[in-house]
């Protein structure tokens, strides 16, 4: 989620024009972003013809309770022997934030999977009967995670889960962390990432959120110009990511103009849900810990504390903005997949036991 907590103006084309931050790629807050307007000639305008097909095999729609699950995947080629790397989002967002990161995964690791989740609420994840979901608290958005991980194992016709590395960006690395916390997958889940977020500034940036729901345009005449919109305010700061990303976040009104497809300001009583303990969840997740920030400065006491302790990993990428995996999704690959292989313990070759070795007649 990007929540820009800066004054603007705003023209009569609804595009605000926002001054630079200074210091913008390490501001207090973690969960914001920079507000600069960067112009855009003729010659600079970025096509958006990007489609999912580019960075997944397949989309699989997932029916429980009452909700259509919406996700993107690219299966590993061996459930026994490659991980599937698990996406959530941030409010606001969709699956598709996550495209050049996959992308970028599979460069790295060819037979890995990936597997990137749009929350209820958000891209074409929708109810099956009735009005919307009114429930986005951090509990149900993990029960949602748990449910469509195991909903794709049993719609791919997986005989078990292969080894799992959740990763969560904003509010979506609380979600993972939520369920790292719960065990539910225990000896499968490998470790988990948490993108851009932590507990203490960005429940202080939640002051800031009101004021940039109500500033920033309610709609565009067309898909491109949200997407120009989203790398102009450096939002986004990856044109490629933005092109593929930004298109599945709108829906067209009866107007013709393309609108917001999330209703933020509906989920605002979970806003504080989200984030109060997250700093002690993650800290006690069951899991290898990786923490990816866009500035040092957002750590909060209790991170700095277990990060001192060696309790997780620390990765600050200082040229990103909030949405780092969108902005730096070479390095992002880079940090997730060295760190998978550093704690996967199945690809640990251990001596045979002394034991066994007596048992088959050889000296030891």
């Amino acid at each position: 989620m990007a929540w820009p907590p800066s004054s603007d103006t705003r023209s009569e084309s609804g595009i605000s024009h926002e001054e630079d931050l200074e210091g913008d790629s390490s501001s207090t807050s973690s969960i914001s972003t920079t507000g600069t307007i960067v112009p855009t000639s003729s010659n600079q305008m970025v096509s958006h013809s990007s489609s999912w097909h580019k960075y997944f095999d397949q989309e699989l729609f997932l029916e429980d309770g009452g909700l259509k699950h919406h996700v993107y995947i690219t299966a590993p080629k061996s459930i026994e022997k490659d991980p599937l790397f698990v996406c959530h989002h941030g409010a606001g967002s969709s699956g598709l934030s996550f495209s050049l990161l996959a992308a970028e995964i599979r460069k790295r690791m060819p037979l890995a999977g990936v597997l990137s989740i749009d929350a209820r609420g958000h891209g074409d994840t929708t109810p099956l009967n009735g009005p919307e979901t009114s429930d986005f608290s951090r509990a149900a958005m993990g029960q949602d995670l748990v449910k469509m991980i195991e909903l794709t194992k049993l719609k791919l016709g997986w005989s078990a889960l292969p080894n799992l590395l959740l990763i969560g960006h904003s509010a979506g690395g609380a979600v993972v962390t939520e369920v790292a916390k719960q065990g539910v997958f225990g000896s499968k889940l490998v470790g988990f990432a948490v993108l851009d977020v932590v507990e203490g500034s960005a429940l202080e940036a939640l002051k800031a959120m009101n004021s940039h729901l109500e500033n920033r345009p309610n709609s565009f005449p067309t898909v491109d110009a949200a997407v120009d919109w989203h790398v102009r305010t450096r939002t986004i700061r990856n044109p490629t990511s933005a092109s593929a990303s930004v298109p599945s976040i709108f829906r067209k009104s009866q107007s013709g103009d393309w609108v917001w497809r999330t209703d933020l300001p509906a989920t605002k009583e979970y806003w504080e849900d989200w984030f109060t303990g997250m700093s002690s969840n993650f800290l006690a997740g069951k899991a290898a810990k990786l923490l990816i920030l866009a500035g040092t400065d957002r750590l909060d006491k209790e991170l700095m504390i277990g990060q001192m302790q060696g309790k997780f990993q620390l990765q600050v990428f200082p040229e990103a903005g909030h949405f780092v995996h969108e902005d730096s999704p070479e390095k992002t690959a880079d940090t997730v997949v060295e760190f998978f292989r550093r704690n996967d313990r199945s690809a640990l070759v251990l001596p045979p036991k002394v034991g066994d070795l007596i048992a088959q007649g050889k000296k030891v």
